[in-house]
């Protein structure tokens, strides 16, 4: 495989008047100088990065700089996530290498319910859930209190607070008013489960590999959680940090599912482990937070427990990139 000469490190065009809340600007606010970080790796390598923001312009810099491969860090375009499957469609046409799942991929990304809907019929378990259009709609009778609520097409543990398990149902109405005013968006609700967390972070190299971490909180909340200030406002003082976990059911389990989703090249699931030892995916990223430890993201910390530095998880995800192009299937 011939390496590549340049790179484009393509990132979030971040402006606070794209988003509707401060919670949901500070998930992306870092993103161009979180990309000088990343930029310095590929330095390592011998590889020239160049930076651009995904705006309108990008695909005319794009045809114009001819990059021999993209690394793709959009997490939304004009403050909207689920644009950001718009990116992989402008390599496609423009027929560049480019790292990360592609359209469809990362267009079920940003809809929680049908991701749900498709672990759900292929035998991968979720808890009993809801897609909540209307705060009045009535609810599955299947449910049952302490119930949890989502934004539907909005990552980065956006809302996920102390506030966001409800144990009653006019707790819930109360925030599902709030969420879908705020937001103009559906909201995901389902059962909370109690139990032990598990990241479970997978990339693709000559063969996927799982890597997984449970989550120990230090917290005395009734519902342990990883929340949005655990995630975003307490980075030096994490409530929480990783150990290395393991289990051949759940790491088939995790291989399954990536491919159900159309995830490529890397992808992360969050997974509730219940007392009687049963699994629930809660969450699925095809384009997880993606940085060095310096950045805390989770890919490099959990693989760092595994013996791979960030470096090496760099040089898989280009070798991975640049092989699919050069052999497509």
């Amino acid at each position: 495989m011939k390496k590549p000469k340049t790179a484009a490190i393509v990132y979030s065009d971040v402006k606070r008047r794209y988003f509707p809340t401060e919670e949901q600007y500070l998930t992306e606010k870092d993103a161009v100088k979180d990309a000088k970080v990343i930029a310095k790796y590929f330095v390592k390598l011998g590889i020239k990065p160049m930076l651009y923001p995904a705006n309108s312009v990008l695909p005319k810099k794009l045809k114009k700089d001819k990059p021999d491969m993209v690394l793709n860090l959009v997490g939304s375009v004009k403050g909207e996530e689920y644009l950001a499957a718009s990116i992989p469609g402008v390599m496609e046409l423009l027929e560049i290498p480019y790292t990360g799942t592609g359209i469809l991929g990362e267009s079920l990304s940003y809809n929680k319910f049908l991701v749900k809907k498709l672990l759900q019929q292929n035998g991968i378990p979720v808890p009993n859930y809801q897609l909540i259009v209307n705060p009045n709609q009535n609810l599955d009778s299947i449910l049952r209190f302490p119930l949890i609520s989502k934004l539907n097409e909005i990552h980065g543990s956006v809302e996920i607070t102390n506030d966001a398990v409800s144990e009653n149902e006019k707790h819930l109405r109360s925030r599902l008013k709030y969420l879908i005013k705020t937001y103009k968006a559906d909201v995901l609700v389902e059962e909370f489960i109690v139990g032990r967390e598990i990241t479970c972070m997978i990339v693709e190299s000559m063969k996927k590999k799982v890597y997984l971490a449970e989550r120990i909180f230090n917290s005395d909340n009734k519902y342990v959680i990883a929340t949005f200030e655990t995630q975003w406002k307490d980075k030096k003082n994490k409530l929480s940090h990783y150990s290395k976990f393991s289990d051949p059911v759940l790491t088939e389990y995790v291989k399954k599912a990536f491919d159900i989703t159309n995830m490529e090249d890397y992808g992360k699931f969050d997974v509730r482990l219940d007392e009687s030892g049963r699994y629930y995916f809660i969450d699925s990223n095809s384009n997880p937070y993606f940085g060095p430890v310096e950045l805390q993201g989770d890919i490099s910390m959990i693989l760092k427990m595994y013996g791979i530095n960030f470096l090496e998880i760099l040089k898989r995800l280009i070798s991975n990139t640049m092989q699919q192009y050069n052999n497509p299937t």
